[in-house]
């Protein structure tokens, strides 16, 4: 029961991670009633919100799909698995946080703190994969060396993109965000 009680309140944290990027998009109080243009104006308006949306429930929602496949090979629980899936829990449930800073002002600094949160995360998802993997703690004997270290790649490479793009925002923040893409790409990739 304690395996299962554990997947489920991730998958829950998770979900709700995701509801509440969709709150943070709202439309600004208009003064009087809007015109059918005024009205399509404002939505158009929100595109970065819409994008700040769409990047961040596109990474939680690899992460979640990272946390599931991880678990389909660890077999059992300990104390510290417990903590560390906590702190990937926590960082997942932030993500909203620093989504709606990158949508309303998606300068350099909005965007090194979005990079930063998202490479924290990855991090605490490998770590908590290098934890029950590492000499078989938690997964037991049915993952070959080869499969390990693939998962563990899958789950790292979202940091190196998040970090290196932090290096980028130096240079131009919007080149910074458009290496993101890189992280879909390489998903499709290491699939």
């Amino acid at each position: 029961m304690g395996l299962e009680r554990l997947i489920f309140f991730s998958d829950a944290v998770f979900a709700i991670a995701i509801t509440l990027l969709a709150l943070e998009i709202r439309l600004p109080a208009p003064e009087g009633n809007l015109t059918n243009d005024g009205l399509i104006a404002a939505l158009l308006g929100l595109w970065p919100k819409y994008l700040g949306y769409g990047i961040s429930f596109l990474v939680i929602g690899f992460v979640w799909v990272g946390h599931h496949r991880k678990f389909r090979y660890i077999r059992d629980i300990d104390s510290n698995l417990l903590i560390l899936n906590l702190l990937l829990l926590m960082a997942i449930a932030f993500i909203p946080f620093p989504a709606a800073v990158l949508s309303e002002y998606g300068n350099r600094t909005a965007t090194i703190f979005y990079a930063l949160v998202m490479a924290i995360t990855g991090l605490f998802s490998t770590v908590l994969w290098l934890y029950a993997s590492g000499h078989e703690r938690l997964t037991g004997t049915n993952l070959d060396v080869r499969h390990r270290r693939k998962e563990t790649w899958r789950t790292l490479i979202m940091s190196v993109i998040f970090l290196f793009s932090i290096a980028l925002a130096f240079l131009n923040d919007d080149l910074a965000k458009t290496s993101w893409g890189l992280i879909f790409f390489t998903a499709y990739l290491l699939r």
